[in-house]
């Protein structure tokens, strides 16, 4: 189906309001997606809490990263809901019915997510300072002088003030995601999202960014969700762990629980085979 198309949840009686406070910090149910005959999300259901860190574990191909990506609006789901701090993103509520969203909706509400990819998506012509601006400028209307102290308070944040003003050609690639995670945080969002955020990266470098997402989670102010093989960052992180295979999520509990001690076959392969690797 067109990843452009509206999602095609049936019209039905709008939900009691949501309270942000007590609401999950995102919540998706009965989403599914599918890419022609390949369907990736097969009515996923999910909750993650205010300020919660959830790692989502699973095979390549599994469906993991458009979980990420259908939040971040990069994706469209083809039915289902998926709300974020209480308000429904593709969603609207009319006449005392849910009724597809506009764009100017969609994009309020995606304003309170932020995402860090795999491979940095930095603009290559301007500088680490520059590329953390940039957003806070357009997005929230800042002005540059205010942009550029909080680029250089993120850029202490991620131990790279003093490469404020290079550009990506010059920083390796663990500085690179470093200056991503910062950009993505310069919008303050009460969601953040990372895709496989030290896959691209040499063994060496892995830990500089782990360290990073650690000073995060230890904030615990922002909602985490993490697509990740680093198992043992997993475990050290996680308030949940959700086994995702197939389009479903086939197991989730605490780190110790399903690193440690799966139930479900297919969880236990996985890990096995991830530990061999």
């Amino acid at each position: 189906m067109n990843a452009s198309a509206e999602p095609s949840d049936r019209p039905g009686p709008v939900d009691s309001p949501h309270d942000p406070v007590s609401s999950p910090a995102v919540r998706m149910r009965g989403v599914n997606k599918a890419f022609g005959d390949n369907v990736v999300l097969q009515g996923l259901d999910l909750d993650v809490a205010p300020g919660e860190r959830v790692v989502i574990i699973g095979p390549s191909g599994s469906g993991k990263t458009t979980i990420l990506r259908v939040i971040m609006t990069l994706e469209r789901p083809d039915s289902g809901t998926i709300e974020v701090n209480g308000r429904h993103l593709y969603h609207e509520q009319k006449g005392g019915q849910l009724k597809p969203a506009g764009e100017k909706h969609i994009r309020s509400v995606r304003s309170d997510v932020g995402m860090v990819f795999q491979h940095f998506n930095l603009f290559p012509h301007m500088t680490a300072l520059e590329n953390i601006a940039l957003a806070p400028i357009k997005a929230k209307g800042m002005g540059k002088r205010e942009a550029h102290q909080l680029g250089m308070d993120l850029l202490d944040k991620v131990g790279l003030v003093e490469h404020a003003n290079h550009t990506p050609g010059q920083l390796s690639g663990g500085q690179k995601q470093r200056v991503a995670i910062a950009r993505s945080l310069a919008t303050e969002p009460a969601v953040m999202l990372f895709d496989e955020v030290t896959s691209a990266l040499d063994p060496e470098l892995v830990g500089e960014v782990l360290t990073v997402l650690r000073d995060i989670a230890e904030d615990g102010t922002t909602t985490m969700m993490l697509v990740t093989h680093e198992m043992g960052f997993a475990s050290e992180v996680a308030d949940k762990v959700i086994m995702f295979d197939n389009g479903q999520v086939i197991e989730e509990g605490l780190p110790s629980e399903v690193l440690k001690d799966p139930q479900n076959e297919r969880t236990q392969a996985f890990l096995g085979a991830v530990v061999k690797h």
